[in-house]
């Protein structure tokens, strides 16, 4: 499969279009499985990016995860959403993936990885380093309470949505995510401390 990178994505795909595409796909017609893959590619890679908070690792994760699925398009429900079966794919690949990853990267091995938005204003810069930061301590959640609050905040998946996607009851997504955010705001809060500590 080629990667995605800069493809032109669909403006609209209707639920018909959709299914349409997906009942192809199943009888082998690739053409209309690279649709869906540009369709769904920026959703699939920002969420599996929160997850990894590298690009290189979540552009491997996304290809990954759309291969798999590709694999495995035959075993695929029609009637349910596409988006959240992408997601389980996705999220999975993302956590074997670092799983299997031994070195972590340096804050400022992430800072070069937030994409270039000027000529290094001083505005930039600092907002590099608050994204940087941010992606940093939500790294740092265990993945349970991670991959929750991700489909949450990115995936845009509802607390049901999020059960069905993780297997797990409705009431655990819940304790995940409380959790998580909890957690999120006290390492953030430790980040802003330490960072001012430096500069006194």
């Amino acid at each position: 499969m080629t990667r995605q990178k800069g493809c032109k994505v669909l403006a609209t795909l209707t639920a018909e279009t959709e299914a349409d595409m997906i009942f192809k796909s199943q009888q082998g017609d690739r053409n209309a499985f690279g649709e869906l893959v540009r369709h769904y590619y920026p959703r699939v890679i920002n969420v599996v990016y929160r997850m990894c908070g590298d690009s290189a690792l979540a552009e491997d994760a996304a290809q990954e995860a759309f291969l798999r699925a590709w694999l495995h398009i035959s075993s695929f429900r029609r009637g349910e959403p596409l988006r959240n079966w992408l997601y389980r794919i996705a999220v999975n690949v993302a956590l074997d993936i670092l799983r299997h990853r031994y070195e972590e990267p340096g804050e400022d091995e992430m800072l070069q990885r937030i994409p270039e938005q000027s000529s290094g204003s001083e505005d930039t810069l600092i907002e590099k380093e608050r994204l940087a930061l941010f992606q940093q301590a939500l790294s740092s959640l265990p993945e349970a309470a991670r991959s929750a609050l991700v489909l949450r905040e990115y995936g845009e998946l509802t607390y049901q949505e999020i059960a069905n996607v993780l297997d797990i009851p409705i009431g655990t997504v819940m304790s995940r995510l409380s959790y998580g955010r909890d957690r999120l705001r006290e390492v953030l809060k430790e980040q802003i401390l330490q960072a001012e500590s430096e500069y006194v």
